[in-house]
């Protein structure tokens, strides 16, 4: 079955036996010419990311996910700086780093959740834009969530790079999540 599903795939089979050794099996099968197409169009994709060179701050307790988030944006341009929870947040809020953009998990350890933060944050600089995100969206936390623009977990590296783009450029509608 294994040599007839290799020759219709356009490959070949070889193998090696040695008393005392045993046996090796080796298939090869031909390069899938469409992985290839996807990889091409995938690169060409993210070269059509939208694209910054504002300051977003990453507000994730999760370190992965937010390393990931922080990596994603530094790709497209934008500067980034990570905290952990709020009180790392705030403390980059009232120092005198430039700042354009609030990205936050709306549930943080420590007892202030990315609402209160972004609350907060609002009073030191006014002019700062906020784009949430959760895993629990919309099933955990339901209505509280009316108004918030909120880019739901799992979300794809095409996504984040959309909606850090439209708040900054000021093109939300209230209560807007991923499509």
């Amino acid at each position: 079955m294994v040599y007839g599903f290799v020759k219709q795939s356009g490959g070949h089979v070889r193998i090696y036996s040695e008393v005392g050794h045993g046996t090796t099996v080796r298939l090869f099968l031909p390069l899938d010419k469409t992985a290839k197409e996807i990889k091409t169009a995938a690169r060409a994709d993210a070269a059509a990311l939208p694209r910054g060179d504002e300051a977003v701050l990453v507000v994730e307790d999760n370190e992965q996910l937010r390393r990931v988030a922080a990596a994603r944006l530094r790709s497209l341009g934008y500067t980034t700086i990570e905290a952990a929870n709020a009180t790392e947040a705030m403390a980059a809020l009232r120092s005198d780093v430039r700042i354009d953009l609030l990205f936050t998990d709306i549930v943080l350890p420590g007892g202030i959740d990315g609402r209160v933060l972004a609350s907060d944050a609002t009073t030191i600089r006014p002019w700062l834009k906020t784009v949430f995100t959760s895993g629990f969206v919309p099933k955990v936390l339901g209505d509280t969530l009316a108004g918030l623009d909120i880019l739901e977990k799992p979300y794809r590296a095409v996504d984040l790079a959309a909606r850090i783009r439209r708040a900054l450029d000021g093109r939300m509608t209230a209560g807007e999540t991923t499509s």
